[in-house]
């Protein structure tokens, strides 16, 4: 008999235990229903303390640990420029950091410095017009893995289904919910100092890189043409200035169509999606506080792969610390 009660109190501890397992993951927001929207953004124009990282999104969650070390008291945020399917981990770039000040409220000179002090770089955001957002509870570290797996694809269906161009994707911790946003206007005004930079350094190799192509093009063309030129001599001269006239054209006019087409293609990537009024506009909430937990879970992977958030933005992948 003693057995069996050992056994028996065995099997009760292991189902109490199970459910108390089940009952934190509830907790967390293993059944919360993602309701994606568009419309006016759950924040204003901020000030944050930031710091940008170029490398695998695992290497986020220390920044976030190091924002909060400084103050626990103030929201953290983080901005994900690339899509780590097809940006190899160690090309990917990302700032986190901390909301200083929203709205009309400025941060004070002793957080400001105090951040500072810690290599962090002082930054503000417009206010976003028109956004992609969605949100999900906040109660437990085992809230943003559930988050991240669940709210991004989520949101990949909504933006691919409309054709929005909607990016970068930021994540705000504030009080007990995670706001998941993605600017539909002005994305640039979203792109820290050194993104640009980068963004600047990389569009000039590119065009470096099409100016030689073309030089190498134009001279094959050029070389075909002459030889053309010069065996339709011996039968007519009006044939040989003809071909010769005539043929660079259609080489020449495919490079500035494609000019053209690289000049607008950045800002234009979704220009053929729903306008703001064909979407379900929703306005969200303002909150105050500050979350008492770190986030450091990333995107999964899921669907097709674009190289940034741009086109038809998709789930990325930052792997915990």
């Amino acid at each position: 008999m003693t057995d069996w009660v050992l056994l028996g109190l065995i099997a009760a501890l292991v189902v109490l235990l199970l459910l108390t397992v089940f009952g934190f993951v509830v907790y967390s927001g293993l059944f919360t229903e993602v309701v994606v929207s568009a419309g006016s953004p759950p924040v204003g124009n901020m000030t944050l303390a930031y710091k940008f990282r170029v490398g695998p999104y695992g290497e986020s969650g220390q920044l976030f640990t190091d924002g909060c070390s400084i103050s626990s008291k103030l929201c953290s945020i983080g901005v994900y420029y690339d899509n780590p399917h097809t940006v190899s981990p160690e090309k990917c770039r990302f700032a986190i950091g901390r909301i200083l000040s929203e709205g009309d409220a400025k941060p004070s000179e002793e957080q400001i410095k105090r951040f500072q002090k810690y290599g962090f770089k002082i930054f503000s955001f417009p206010a976003p017009s028109h956004v992609v957002m969605a949100t999900f509870p906040f109660t437990t570290p085992l809230s943003i893995h559930l988050a991240v797996n669940r709210v991004h694809p989520a949101l990949d269906t909504y933006i691919k289904e409309r054709k929005l161009c909607a990016h970068p994707r930021i994540e705000i911790y504030k009080q007990d919910r995670i706001y998941f946003v993605c600017p539909l206007a002005r994305q640039g005004d979203f792109y820290v100092p050194e993104m640009k930079e980068l963004e600047r350094k990389s569009r000039s190799a590119a065009a470096v890189a099409e100016d030689a192509q073309t030089d190498i093009t134009g001279v094959d063309t050029m070389s075909e043409t002459s030889s053309i030129s010069m065996e339709a001599t011996t039968d007519s001269r009006d044939t040989s200035v003809a071909t010769s006239i005539l043929l660079p054209f259609p080489a020449s006019r495919g490079r500035e169509e494609a000019d053209n087409r690289s000049e607008h293609s950045y800002s234009e990537s979704g220009a053929s999606g729903s306008s703001f009024e064909e979407l379900d506009l929703e306005v969200g909430g303002d909150g105050e506080g500050a979350p008492g937990l770190l986030p450091e879970a990333g995107y999964p992977g899921s669907q097709e792969v674009t190289d940034k958030w741009t086109k038809e933005p998709i789930a990325a992948e930052r792997g915990e610390e």
